[in-house]
């Protein structure tokens, strides 16, 4: 008989429901979402299909752009029975209420989360999170920062599971490196015509750090183009770019997964200046395309598969004088040194998929 599994999680993102429809295959997996989407998302995000679970909308009252208060999450384990419950929306109000409810009744259960970094809390906060977050029969971590965060809060070193945190399946990491003379024709492609590529993916978000790449352009050969994927910049960024004749800078629009893999290979290494990504999923995907990373020491992808030097360079967060640093020095790496670089990528990459990250729950769970 397959093991019956809970999931209580905030909103179906794509790539949590490709995890769970993968997981699905293994088990009788039911997730509960607080909301149907992000509010600040594109409509890729609505776009999910639960094809090996049975994912469940509660009803709720929105709270912020990912997450609700459902009080009907008790009505769902007062009246379902599961050989497993894993809450990865513990510090939302609805997970909260689960946990506190679990807690009453005597219920075991999971606690689980992307990525994280310690922080400073104190005082009542401390407490409030001491209480929510102590109590968990075990706690499914993705990096030593993350182990540190729950540690501080009341958890275990016996009761820590790492697991490998990804958005990318098997199929999706390169098998070998592009060719040289492929990449040349795959950029004549994209119109790319500078000698060495730089690529950045994420929102134009003052937590992403792009303005702090764009200071960093400054530094870089006229014949290295940086690429932003991104949607539409701030007009103070483009008053930057006019400003000091950044004609090696470009903003484009966000793109599918298929063309944005593209732009992934046409590139040489990725950059991620992020003030805080508790994980960063953009570096698996990189990563996964043979790309070497320079990200900060705020990113927790970073931190967690970047060998320094070997696969790419982790810069201290706000320090545009080491990103740019940083960004030089692979510009001016000869293509053999870059293409070593991009070869380690893509071996961490493979062990950070969707399929390890499903088998590092069933080694658990079932």
């Amino acid at each position: 008989m397959q093991r019956k599994i809970l999931f209580i999680s905030n909103v179906p993102s794509p790539y949590r429901v490709a995890f769970f429809n993968e997981l699905g295959k293994h088990c009788l997996l039911t997730v509960l979402f607080e909301k149907s989407t992000s509010d600040e998302r594109d409509e890729s995000w609505k776009k999910y299909s639960f094809d090996n679970f049975s994912g469940i909308i509660m009803n709720g009252k929105s709270v912020n752009t990912d997450s609700a208060i459902c009080f009907d999450v008790i009505k769902y384990l007062k009246c379902l029975d599961y050989d497993e419950v894993i809450c990865s929306d513990f510090s939302s109000p609805t997970g909260i209420l689960a946990v506190n409810y679990m807690r009453r009744k005597k219920i075991s259960y999971y606690l689980e989360a992307d990525g994280g970094f310690p922080g400073v809390s104190t005082g009542l906060k401390y407490h409030l999170k001491h209480a929510i977050i102590k109590g968990a029969k075990g706690y499914f971590s993705t990096s030593d920062s993350l182990d540190e965060y729950f540690l501080m809060y009341g958890a275990k070193m016996s009761q820590l599971i790492r697991y490998p945190f990804s958005s990318v399946y098997d199929s999706d990491v390169l098998s070998e490196l592009m060719s040289e003379s492929d990449k040349k024709n795959l950029r004549q492609e994209l119109s790319i015509p500078e000698d060495r590529v730089l690529i950045a993916v994420g929102q134009f978000i003052y937590r992403k750090g792009f303005d702090l790449l764009i200071e960093a352009t400054k530094e870089l050969p006229s014949d290295v183009g940086v690429y932003i994927v991104g949607g539409s910049p701030s007009q103070e960024l483009l008053d930057v770019k006019e400003k000091n004749n950044l004609c090696n800078l470009h903003f484009l629009q966000f793109m599918d997964k298929a063309n944005l893999f593209r732009y992934y290979q046409a590139a040489d290494a990725f950059v991620l200046p992020t003030r805080e990504d508790a994980w960063g999923l953009v570096v698996n995907e990189a990563m996964a395309c043979g790309l070497p990373v320079v990200t900060t020491d705020r990113c927790g992808a970073g931190v967690t598969m970047i060998e320094e030097g070997i696969s790419g360079y982790v810069v201290p967060v706000n320090d545009k004088q080491q990103l740019a640093a940083a960004l030089v020095r692979l510009a001016r790496l000869e293509d053999a040194k870059l293409r070593e670089m991009g070869q380690k990528a893509i071996e961490e990459a493979r062990k950070y998929t969707i399929e390890t990250m499903v088998e590092a729950h069933l080694n658990i769970l079932l």
